[in-house]
Order: C-alpha cells, then sequence, then structure tokens
C-alpha cells in the first residue's frame, strides 16, 4: 500500500523513509534543498505531483521527520500531528531555548563541567535551519483514525524516542502493519533521548523506562511487518522488538556494575564509552541517565541530591 521514499538528510542518521499512499505523504523529511528535489522527483516516479498531496503525517518532531512541513504547508497542504508535536513543530525554535536552559542545569547537577554543558546544549541549533517553524491543522490523538483510499489506519500513541510520538496501524492484504517512525528501526537500536517535560513544572519524563513499556506493548500486538523512519521494512517484528529489549537489558545490567558508592551520571557514561567527541555526549548522557532511570523503578538504586549534585547508589 505505502510507497517508501527515501530523502537524504544532512545528519549522520542517514537518509529518512517518507511513506506515500494516494495523497497522503508520511514523515516528508528535512527541510533544505536537496530533500526537496529528491522528494519531487520520488513523487513523480509514483506518478504524483507536490500538488496533488492533500496532506502530511508526521510520526514525531525530529527535523529529520518534520522539517519539510513548513514548504509543503506552503503550498496548501495540511499536516497533522499528536498534540505534543504540533506544540513543538509550531515553534521549534522556541522548544530548542526551552531545551537547553533545562539541559544547562540538568547537565551540570549530573556531573558535566560547565564549559562541556555549554559545547553540548549549543549543537542542537546547526538543526533550525532544517525544521522551520509550521503550522498544525489538524491534531491527532490516541484512537483516531485516517482514511487513506480504501484503507483506515489507527492513531496509536507511544512513547520512549520522542515526544508526542505517534505511530499508524493498518490491515493490508490479510496482515497487520504499522508505520513506526523511529519507535523500531532494523538496524540500530533507537536511542531513548533525555527530554524535558512538556510544561516546565511538570515532572522530567523517564524515557527509557517508557520506551521498554511501549515496546513491550507493541510487541504483544504481533504485527506481521513494521515501516520504520530509517533502513528496511522489519519483516519480523517481535523477534526484532526482542532484539532490542534484550540490548536495552543487557545495558541496564552494565550500568549496574559500574556503580561504585556515589556514582554520577557522568561516571557511568564514562564507564559505558570510551574517548566519546563532545558531539556524542548527549546520546550517550541520555543512555546512562535511561538505564538509571530504569534501575531507580526497579527500586536497585537510589538518586541522591547532594550539594547541588546528582549522585547514585545500590540500594
Amino acid at each position: 500500500m505505502f510507497s517508501r521514499l527515501s530523502i537524504p538528510t544532512p545528519f549522520q542518521v542517514g537518509p529518512v523513509n517518507a511513506y506515500l499512499a494516494g495523497r497522503t505523504l508520511i514523515d516528508p523529511g528535512p527541510d533544505s534543498d536537496e530533500a526537496w528535489e529528491t522528494l519531487t522527483e520520488k513523487l513523480a516516479a509514483e506518478d504524483c505531483q507536490i500538488s496533488d498531496l492533500e496532506r502530511v503525517v508526521v510520526t514525531h518532531p525530529h527535523p529529520d521527520h518534520f522539517g519539510m512541513a513548513k514548504r509543503l504547508h506552503d503550498r496548501g497542504i495540511n499536516v497533522i500531528a499528536s498534540p505534543d508535536a504540533a506544540e513543538i513543530i509550531k515553534a521549534f525554535d522556541n522548544r530548542l531555548e526551552y531545551e537547553q536552559s533545562f539541559f544547562e542545569t540538568f547537565f551540570v547537577r549530573h556531573g558535566l563541567d560547565r564549559s562541556t554543558v555549554d559545547s553540548v546544549t549549543t549543537l542542537p541549533e546547526a538543526y533550525l535551519p532544517y525544521a522551520p517553524n509550521c503550522t498544525v491543522d489538524r491534531i491527532a490523538e490516541d484512537g483516531d483514525t485516517l482514511d487513506i483510499e480504501e484503507t483506515t489506519l489507527t492513531v496509536e500513541a507511544v512513547d520512549g524516542h520522542a515526544p508526542g510520538e505517534l505511530l499508524f496501524s493498518y490491515r493490508a492484504a490479510g496482515a497487520d502493519r504499522a508505520i513506526v517512525g523511529d519507535h523500531v528501526l532494523g538496524d540500530v537500536t533507537p536511542n531513548p533521548l533525555l527530554r524535558p517535560p512538556m510544561e516546565p513544572d511538570d515532572e522530567r519524563p523517564r524515557v527509557l523506562p517508557s520506551f521498554n513499556a511501549s515496546l513491550s506493548h507493541l510487541r504483544e500486538r504481533a504485527f506481521e511487518q513494521l515501516l520504520p523512519g530509517h533502513g528496511g521494512r522489519i519483516e519480523a517484528p517481535t523477534a526484532r522488538i526482542d532484539e532490542i529489549l534484550a540490548a536495552h537489558e543487557d545495558r541496564t545490567e552494565n550500568v549496574l556494575a559500574l556503580i561504585d558508592g556515589k556514582t554520577s551520571a557522568r561516571e557511568v557514561m564514562e564507564g559505558l564509552f570510551d574517548d566519546l567527541p563532545v558531539t556524542e555526549y548527549f546520546p550517550a548522557m541520555s543512555e546512562a541517565v535511561g538505564h538509571l532511570d530504569v534501575l531507580e523503578a526497579r527500586g536497585k538504586v537510589r538518586a541522591i541530591e547532594e550539594d547541588g549534585r546528582t549522585v547514585y547508589t545500590e540500594r
């Protein structure tokens, strides 16, 4: 039913998958001239023009997935996203400023020095040219449906990789399938990136515990095929989800072994990864804190606030 259009990105992750069916495009890619030209060419190969599109649907608010939405919206194409994704997409620059402010304090508290934190929080500014602010025309919430030609997609909220993530499940050729964004990938383990709460006064989301729970629920659905945001289609979803959960579990055990007295997330990160460039500190700290969150939820470690710092000890 869906045609996969591989759209180039300037990011380390490589090309992103856009999916086309009828007059609906899911995840158009980043905002760049190269991506626009590629999208135009690949639509033409499917006997479709930009002007034929009626709506663009966003699985989650990361620039490689939603950045092109503004160009399409300016041409009269409706944009659809979840409530949280819509809030981020309409003011992505403001969201970045909020995240920078949050992590300037958070990373210092978890063991990074101030100069390193300044570098880490400045790096995401490189995404801004590829993700212009965009109005969302329709909110898609958990349980909603989208009709595409003769097929009905069910909107399902998931959590762990990004705020406001959605997947779209449907049945085609007698098989249960879903478009899953970056929630499940075939070649790499999706990174549960740290994020602040949607509202400043709310509690910080514990992304990895949420991700594990979401994956476990998805595993029970017994889909026969998943269409991911990067790479080829996943033909054995249950086995792939088992691999991801097992990889998470192995890393959680590794983190527990690194707790020695009062241990900071920075020390855990350094124990997990050798000679990291500063460009990799954000995903690496996300790994460290994420697995510490899992261990804390399981009662294996406890977090202690001490002299403006957060450290962890075994229970």
